[in-house]
């Protein structure tokens, strides 16, 4: 059977899978460049959708994780993943081109009806998919591995969605489609395509070759298949902090584009101008980034990239006291680039340290669990945002920041924080929360950040002294006491640790 797995997969049958999976990345990346994200908002705005609305479709793909449980019980009696996976794609994907037909519909409550019913079979067969598939590839990718080839191939499927945004967003603001005009057969066009650049994927999967499972086991129930993973102490650990994490980050970052849009009166094209700008900075540090995990550990790259991607969400909340367009622009493109860069980092940290504490041979139980725990956490999110966006769109909050003018005389300046902003304020704040639970995880190998923070300048000067023609720089460079000052204060630190530890000690004696 051509979707059998095979009892041993060769180093160059490894490779041939491997380039096929940057195949299957970029094509599927390019489905979701075209028919969801912003271009599914604008959607269901064109619709007439209300923010409970979006926020339930922000919700979709989280909630129809709960389609995992029964997907592992399927993996486990089949043990066939490649199959499984292929099939529940291929199937999700019919959505598309029915999805593409709506705008045909004069009710557009009813094609409203019909576009979420058709999300849902779309992400529910997806997460079926995606179980057999996280299992699949965490036995084929070899551990060491993992960290660059995720790396790559987030790289090049950013590439992709890099040109799928940008064809999007021209299309979208060529129809005015975000302003209610418009016939909306430019989403029959870009839903179509996207049917045809899934069909693409789907065969590219199937060309990846799978590795038999391990010894079938005695056979368990789902309960006691997905509680196994609740009993690892480790794991659970980690399970606290993803869920919280994806609380924070989906009460907020799901109603940007609403945002952008109802409240900052911005057009789709600026939206998706901003979009790529965050894939941009994606591709540029996401090699970086996967070698950081893999010498540093996922946990040192989360350390140092989460608290960067909340502090963009913070300072979301003061693009509505800016009143300058061009100044408003260019803040948002440097936040957008921040959130890239960031994201980039936290993205593939997640993924990647979910799959290195999940037991080989037993990922399917362990990725499955950890998904539906923060699926719920990540759905109940924007829901609630949509539930309660109306009472706060009725309430605001003004206070004045004092400061001193180049004259030294001091002037008021009102900052005002109303509707959205409430909730990127709120994201951040649970997000430290989320940071607080990540202590507490225990992964092998890691490393201080401050030693991460300390190779990356030094590698940063150095590149500066190399490419740099001008003596000048070169001095500077060469001259900057970054690194240093990060060595000075790490070893300030550890006698701090040290001295505090010897008192311990000193005070049990005496007891």
């Amino acid at each position: 059977m051509f979707l059998a797995p095979k009892p041993r997969i060769s180093e160059a049958d490894l490779r041939c899978g491997l380039r096929w999976l940057m195949a299957d990345a970029g094509f599927a990346t390019a489905v979701g460049a075209l028919n969801s994200g912003v271009v599914l908002v604008a959607y269901a705005l064109w619709l007439g959708a209300p923010n409970t609305v979006i926020g339930l479709l922000a919700a979709l793909p989280f909630w129809t994780q709960f389609l995992q449980a029964p997907a592992v019980s399927l993996v486990e009696r089949l043990r066939a993943r490649r199959l499984i996976s292929v099939l529940a794609l291929f199937t999700a994907r019919l959505a598309l081109p029915l999805m593409a037909l709506l705008p045909v519909i004069s009710d557009k409550h009813l094609a409203l009806a019909l576009l979420v019913a058709g999300e849902t079979v779309h992400c529910s067969l997806n997460a079926v998919g995606a179980c057999a598939w996280n299992s699949w590839i965490r036995d084929l990718v070899p551990e060491r591995r993992l960290g660059v080839f995720f790396a790559r191939r987030s790289i090049w499927a950013a590439l992709i969605g890099v040109a799928g945004n940008l064809v999007a967003g021209l299309a979208l603001q060529s129809q005015h489609a975000s302003q209610g005009r418009g016939d909306g057969l430019v989403f029959t066009a870009l839903y179509g395509a996207g049917f045809l650049a899934s069909l693409v994927s789907t065969l590219s999967l199937a060309r990846v070759p799978e590795p038999q499972m391990e010894t079938a086991q005695p056979r368990q129930t789902l309960v006691s298949l997905l509680s196994a993973p609740l009993k690892d102490a480790n794991f659970v650990r980690l399970i606290r902090f993803l869920v919280s994490w994806q609380f924070a980050v989906n009460l907020a970052t799901p109603f940007f584009t609403v945002f952008f849009v109802q409240q900052l009166g911005l057009g789709m094209a600026h939206v998706m101008g901003f979009t790529i700008v965050s894939q941009a900075a994606n591709i540029l540090v996401l090699q970086t980034w996967g070698r950081l995990t893999d010498r540093f550990s996922n946990k040192t790259v989360l350390d140092v990239a989460a608290p960067g991607f909340l502090l963009c969400i913070a300072a979301m909340a003061w693009a509505s006291s800016i009143h300058d367009r061009a100044v408003l622009m260019a803040y948002l493109a440097v936040l957008h680039f921040g959130m890239g860069v960031a994201s980039a980092g936290v993205s593939l940290a997640c993924g990647n340290i979910a799959l290195k504490l999940a037991p080989r041979g037993s990922a399917t139980a362990y990725v499955a669990a950890n998904a539906l725990l923060t699926s719920a956490a990540g759905g109940a999110a924007p829901v609630l945002g949509g539930m309660f966006a109306d009472f706060f769109a009725r309430r605001a909050l003004t206070f004045q920041v004092l400061w001193k003018n180049p004259h030294g005389v001091r002037a008021f300046t009102p900052v005002q924080f109303t509707h959205w902003d409430f909730y990127f304020v709120l994201a951040a704040a649970l997000g430290l929360y989320a940071l607080h639970r990540l202590a507490f995880v225990h992964e092998a190998g890691v490393r201080h950040r401050q030693e991460m923070v300390q190779e990356v300048l030094s590698g940063a000067r150095r590149s500066i002294r190399n490419l740099s023609p001008v003596a000048g720089l070169q001095q500077l460079a060469a001259a900057f006491p970054g690194g240093q000052l990060l060595e000075a204060h790490g070893r300030l630190r550890q006698q701090r640790r040290a001295r505090r530890a010897r008192l311990k000690r000193e005070e049990k004696l005496v007891a």
